[in-house]
């Protein structure tokens, strides 16, 4: 039995075509040996199995070759290969250097090929220096790395640099496939690109999973015998969450979610995944984006079929959800129970493509209540003069709060007029009004007062208001204003007689009503001075400073409102002095306390000095 070779030595490229993915380094050291403008220094760097030696191997055999030499000729002679990782001392520079002194036997030059060139130490740099500046003609160097940044700077500026970069998916799964057609094995093209995608980027390593997974499959090479062999979640798990999250489904996802755990996978995998199928479905819905979907043809259409039913805002708001959960993960205590939570998030996410207005859902399928202006009072009801001058119709008789009958159309046809006359109106602030009591006391009312709001139901028209419309936002305006400007003649206004007793009575139960809601400072400023009654119902109070006046005459209306309303005289007023003197009267220091009470009972003098006590 032959020997295996695996592919990673069994397929390395002869020649620069050959070389995967770095087309662009291939043809700059074939442009540099066809026009003899090759430097005598090369540094390549980039990450592992990208073709750094490779490539080296091949310059080193084609910069020797001139066309007479077998076909099998590869100029052992006259190519060096040291490992810097094992051999990085100044001794093994020096010996290096020694060699580079003596011109080759067979060919034009000789190639020193340094591999891990960062490993040297500080020393063997520095010892490397002048030859790596100033080498024999006959010899060049050729300094391999994946850690370009730990070579020191003077090493770097002696050297001509070039950037291998990591193969892409596309390139390394077209490879595997050639390679698979030359071993005669039927591949999936799904089944290549899994592989190219575990490979992150790494032609060597790429080689080496297709050599395991061969060996577990045989030449029948599917997507799920790869997934199996990888352990690899497959992306059918992912497009069956994303189905069961567009239908808000959260049992079945939660046994989905049990089931990718019994195989295996821990939840970090998992969400990780969730959060790059998402990825993958949103750069499906753009035409531009689609080169960055890295998955085989059958997967695209997949990808292209599901990225239909679902919107970009959906698509964000689970990418941001699914990262939230990515990045506390290791940091829970509970880390299941993390993932389950982030799955009934995001399958809880209602989106339709595009944003709700929060007035349009509060509009849709509803009766709007409008609050009429009073303009529509004015018209429909009219005041107590007109309404005896005009007798309304009969057909006008229904309805009425005042005893008058209203038609429905009719109201509603005003209605639309006056906000076509007045679409913005600002009534102001309006003073209270006291409802009739049960015995026939006549009702307290003001040339600008406050009533119940009036509603009227316009759901019998036949086009309904949008909730983004200007109509609507009339209507809204309207329906906040729930105070109306209403004429009333003086003569209607009550003016009942009340004594200083029952004043103060109301006063005090006011005080009480607001220092329960928690109105603290305005109870404790009412209470300062005891209401006194003037002539023409006039309320007057002394207080100490101009700030508890001012904390009074800002809350007065409320309390002005009560005190008419309860008396039943809209005529009362409120008259505040400031009286600097009298807040002599409060006591706050333990000093002024204790003269306070010295004032009431002078025998108080003679029980501290008695007792020798003290403030």
């Amino acid at each position: 039995m032959e020997p295996f070779i695996v592919s990673a030595r069994k397929y390395r490229p002869q020649t620069f075509k050959d070389v995967v993915g770095q087309q662009a380094i291939t043809n700059t050291l074939q442009n540099a040996i066809d026009n003899n403008h090759l430097a005598q220094a090369l540094l390549f760097c980039g990450p592992r199995g990208v073709g750094k030696t490779t490539c080296a191997r091949i310059l080193a055999k084609q910069i020797n070759s001139d066309g007479s030499e077998h076909e099998g000729e590869d100029f052992a002679f006259n190519i060096f290969e040291l490992d810097a990782a094992s051999n990085n001392s100044v001794d093994d520079i020096r010996n290096l250097i020694d060699q580079v002194r003596i011109p080759p036997q067979v060919g034009k030059y000789k190639v020193y090929i340094i591999d891990e060139v960062h490993m040297l130490s500080q020393s063997a740099f520095n010892a490397f220096l002048k030859t790596l500046e100033e080498p024999p003609k006959h010899a060049i160097f050729i300094l391999a790395t994946t850690e370009k940044h730990k070579i020191i700077p003077t090493i770097l500026s002696r050297c001509q640099i070039f950037d291998f970069k990591r193969i892409t998916v596309n390139d390394a799964a077209e490879y595997l496939k050639y390679i698979a057609e030359n071993q005669g094995i039927d591949a999936e093209e799904d089944a290549l690109h899994i592989i190219a995608q575990k490979a992150d980027g790494a032609m060597r390593d790429a080689l080496s999973i297709f050599d395991r997974v061969v060996s577990f499959s045989g030449k029948e090479l599917t997507r799920k015998a790869v997934t199996e062999n990888l352990n690899v979640l497959d992306y059918d798990i992912y497009f069956e969450a994303t189905d069961l999250i567009l239908e808000h489904d959260i049992p079945k996802l939660l046994v989905l979610f049990n089931k990718t755990l019994s195989l295996g996978f821990d939840g970090h995998h998992f969400i990780a995944g969730l959060a790059s199928h998402f990825r993958d479905l949103m750069v499906c819905q753009h035409e531009d984006t689609i080169v960055l979907l890295e998955v085989g043809e059958k997967a695209q259409g997949k990808y292209r079929e599901q990225s239909k039913k679902t919107s970009s805002l959906f698509l964000l708001k689970g990418l941001d959800i699914a990262n939230d959960c990515d990045l506390k993960y290791k940091s829970s205590k509970n880390q299941r129970l993390l993932v389950e939570l982030t799955l009934m998030k995001l399958a809880s996410i209602d989106f339709d493509g595009e944003k709700k207005n929060p007035e349009s859902l509060a509009l849709q399928n509803k009766t709007i209540d409008f609050i009429a202006p009073a303009s529509f009072y004015q018209k429909v009801y009219p005041r107590k003069n007109e309404r005896q001058e005009n007798n309304p119709p009969e057909d006008f008789k229904k309805d009425d709060p005042k005893g008058e009958s209203v038609n429905t159309e009719e109201a509603n046809q005003v209605v639309e007029d006056d906000i076509k006359q007045n679409p913005i109106r600002d009534y102001g602030k309006t003073a209270p009004v006291s409802p009739k009591s049960e015995k026939n006391e006549p009702q307290t009312t003001s040339a600008v007062q406050e009533t119940e709001p009036k509603k009227i139901n316009i759901t019998s028209q036949k086009k309904r208001v949008s909730g983004l419309s200007l109509s609507s936002l009339k209507a809204k305006k309207e329906h906040e204003l729930n105070k109306i400007e209403v004429i009333v003649d003086e003569d209607d206004l009550p003016k009942d007689i009340f004594t200083e007793e029952d004043l103060q009575k109301h006063w005090s139960d006011f005080v009480e009503q607001i220092d329960k809601k928690g109105q603290k400072i305005l109870a404790s400023n009412l209470n300062t001075d005891i209401p006194k009654l003037r002539e023409d119902f006039t309320i007057c109070i002394e207080l100490p400073n101009s700030t508890m006046k001012k904390e009074i005459e800002r809350e007065s209306y409320e309390l002005m409102g009560h005190l008419r309303t309860k008396l039943n005289n809209h005529f009362i007023q409120l008259q505040i002095k400031v009286n600097e003197s009298s807040a002599k009267k409060f006591a706050f220091t333990p000093e002024e306390k204790y003269q306070k009470l010295r004032e009431k009972n002078p025998t108080l003098d003679l029980l501290r000095k008695e007792f020798d006590l003290d403030l």
